[in-house]
């Protein structure tokens, strides 16, 4: 045996001093074609490998890849056939693989796999896929096979039941994962068209194949462009709900199930509930996903073994994006999947599988915090936190100085460039990234400063200074963003429920507002961040928060350096009169000549969102008014008064409802109060008039005084 194999390396080293000695054509041919018959064989070290790429190099395969006539009695193809094993040998060498020299073969290899296969030329397709799957592995090599429409001539091999699909398919999903986004904006069409086939096997088959595809399946669901929105999409939709339907409700085993319900996971990240049908048989589908969920993550999470847990990490988090979904369909009042009695019992099943999460929560040691499992924990909390505030408040309660020390841990934990928005791993979780658990924290949090002994918690375990922090961090990282972001930003909502949290502090707890130094940073920023939002259509909802926060603790930290008449202060304070006197105009009433009180049309879309912190802000304005000597002058540059007294004596009395009317009044008496040129505007337009008009008592009676 050692003697044959001494013999075949000679017989090869004579091959390769022909190749390099070749004086024609047909001796390189002869020799190449012991070399191929030694390379098929699989009888080469790397080292040879190279030796016979030293010996050929790229022009005489690319020119057999080009060479159309055969020689006499032989297939068509041979030529071909010869260049593409030459060129899947070269390529088991890293290096080589990644040469442009293979790199622009990429468009030959494609028509290869897309034209008709014959018994003849499965060699070829053998070496094509062997070439294909070393240029993936190296590092220009996918961007290369995504641009040069690989993706495209895999899905038509799939879709076609080419030989070698099974291979097709590996590639489709090596190439998903590093590029999803790119495939799909590039081949939607083709990869659709893989989708379909995958799908409709999936509903079809009824033998283990079928646990097998719910491993594959989330591969193909695309995240953009949904699914929804078009007819061969909501087929694929229809056929995986079908199939999840019959999986699900049948007996399985874990191995069975646990790819199901990541499949379903999968499905609700790409589409929300919009697969699951309306009716009774979807609602029924939808409760039990939740429950099958609930009662995975209880029975892993509940006495966990570490060794357990790590195990079912990946489908317990799956059933957490499932719960998350629960949640939002019990709340849902619109179009409602689910009926009153399945919400109510959901419900009681989600607070028994979130008693688990606090449970392994409690457990979790130092060493674990960046454990992104820890991340999704932590994260189907916030979403319970955010919408059930009554339950497991004890628990919770407990829970919270674990809550706060994490998200401190993983904010402090990045560089502020690390954690600015990245747009392709923005949700990877587990990418290595810093991760952003107070987003998930804040709706939560901001329902309980609103109670006694969670606020004090939060108070003692540092939460205010580190929501202070989080804040101005959260404001430059909006200011970074290019333009204004339409729909809203997960930066700005978090800012607006930051700006609720601190609006609970300031009216439970206003000494800690005089006391912690970071408020004071915070109004600092604050007084410069409102005359830059305003101008901003689209952040009126955040202008309104900053406006309301801002004038509700310039009241607490008055004689606060930085509100002593500074050049901030005063633009701060102008832009918040700005905010609140353009909120109101008289529009005709429809239906008759009478002009009414409307709010302005720059403020209606918002006006839900805005109203109740406008009244607020009337108020805060009103407490300002007595401690800021130079505030009525702001008051009068902006011509409020004279608007209002035209807006008041110009439009129908019942049309300014009774909270309107007090808030007026409030301002209006404190400004006649304080300042003698606002007593004065407001007697010239009439005021004494429309005060006595809409039943403004304080208000006359201050106008009446010398």
């Amino acid at each position: 045996m050692a003697s044959d194999c001494g013999d075949g390396h000679s017989t090869l080293k004579r091959c390769l001093g022909v190749l390099r000695d070749a004086r024609n054509d047909s001796e390189q041919f002869a020799a190449l074609l012991l070399v191929t018959k030694a390379v098929k064989a699989g009888e080469l070290d790397a080292k040879t490998r190279r030796q016979i790429f030293d010996a050929i190099g790229f022009t005489f395969p690319n020119r057999l890849l080009t060479s159309r006539q055969p020689p006499a009695g032989c297939p068509e193809h041979t030529f071909r056939a010869l260049g593409l094993t030459l060129l899947a040998c070269f390529c088991t060498d890293p290096e080589l693989a990644g040469h442009s020299q293979i790199l622009n073969k990429i468009p030959t290899f494609n028509d290869i796999l897309v034209s008709p296969c014959n018994p003849d030329s499965t060699s070829m397709i053998d070496d094509v896929y062997q070439c294909l799957s070393a240029v993936m592995a190296t590092t220009r090599g996918p961007r290369e096979l995504v641009t040069k429409g690989t993706v495209s001539a895999l899905c038509q091999a799939y879709v076609n039941r080419s030989y070698g699909s099974d291979r097709a398919l590996t590639l489709l999903l090596g190439l998903l994962a590093i590029a999803e986004a790119k495939c799909w904006q590039r081949d939607s069409p083709h990869l659709l068209a893989v989708l379909s086939k995958l799908s409709d096997d999936f509903l079809k088959t009824e033998d283990m194949t079928k646990f097998e595809l719910c491993e594959v399946l989330p591969h193909f669901i695309p995240l953009s462009p949904p699914l929804t929105q078009d007819s061969q999409g909501c087929e694929c939709l229809r056929r995986l709900y079908k199939g999840l339907a019959n999986i699900l409700g049948s007996k399985l085993s874990q191995s069975q199930r646990d790819p199901a319900l990541k499949l379903a996971a999968c499905l609700v990240q790409a589409c929300g509930s919009e697969w699951i049908p309306a009716g009774s048989a979807g609602s029924k589908f939808l409760a039990l996903l939740v429950n099958l969920a609930c009662v995975e993550v209880r029975l892993t999470l509940e006495e966990p073994d570490p060794l357990e847990v790590e195990g079912k990490k990946e489908v317990v988090t799956a059933c957490y994006v499932l719960i998350e979904m629960g949640i939002q369909e019990c709340l849902r009042e619109e179009k409602p999947l689910l009926e009153e009695v399945q919400k109510v019992q959901l419900m009681r099943i989600m607070e028994e599988a979130f008693g688990a999460v606090i449970f392994y929560l409690r457990q979790v040691k130092e060493e674990e915090l960046q454990d992104p499992f820890i991340f999704a924990s932590v994260r189907i909390l916030g979403a319970w936190m955010a919408e059930e505030t009554s339950s497991l408040k004890q628990e919770i309660c407990e829970l919270l100085p674990f809550l706060v020390r994490y998200a401190k841990k993983l904010f402090k934990k990045g560089s502020p460039a690390a954690r600015l928005p990245q747009p392709e791993l923005v949700s990877t979780e587990g990418s290595g990234l810093p991760q952003d658990a107070l987003r998930f924290l804040l709706p939560g949090f901001c329902h309980l400063t609103a109670e006694d002994r969670p606020r004090d918690i939060l108070i003692s375990e540092g939460a205010p200074a580190l929501l202070c922090e989080y804040f101005l961090h959260q404001w430059e990282v909006l200011i970074s963003e290019p333009g204004s972001p339409t729909p809203l930003t997960s930066t700005e909502m978090s800012l607006q429920t930051a700006c609720g949290i601190f609006l609970n502090l300031v009216v439970t707890a206003p000494d800690l507002i005089r006391r912690d130094k970071t408020f004071s940073s915070l109004m600092e920023m604050l007084l410069k961040s409102l005359p830059l939002l305003l101008p901003q259509k689209d952040h009126l909802v955040l202008a309104a928060n900053i406006a309301t926060l801002g004038l509700m603790m310039a009241r607490i930290l008055a004689s606060s350096a930085v509100l002593q008449g500074t050049q901030s202060a005063k633009e701060f304070f102008g832009a918040a009169v700005r905010f609140l006197s353009q909120a109101h105009t008289a529009q005709a009433d429809p239906g008759s000549e009478v002009l009414a009180a409307a709010v302005s049309p720059a403020y209606a879309s918002a006006w839900a969102d805005v109203r109740e912190l406008w009244f607020l802000g009337m108020q805060a304005l009103a407490g300002c008014v007595p401690l800021f000597p130079w505030l009525p002058q702001a008051v009068l540059q902006a011509r409020w008064l004279e608007s209002l007294s035209e807006l008041l004596t110009h439009v129908a009395p019942g049309s300014v409802d009774f909270e309107l009317v007090a808030a007026f009044q409030g301002v209006l008496v404190e400004l006649a109060r304080a300042s003698e040129a606002c007593r004065d505007v407001i007697l010239s337009h009439h005021g004494t008039e429309w005060a006595n008009l809409y039943g403004m008592a304080a208000l006359e009676q201050c106008l009446s005084e010398q």
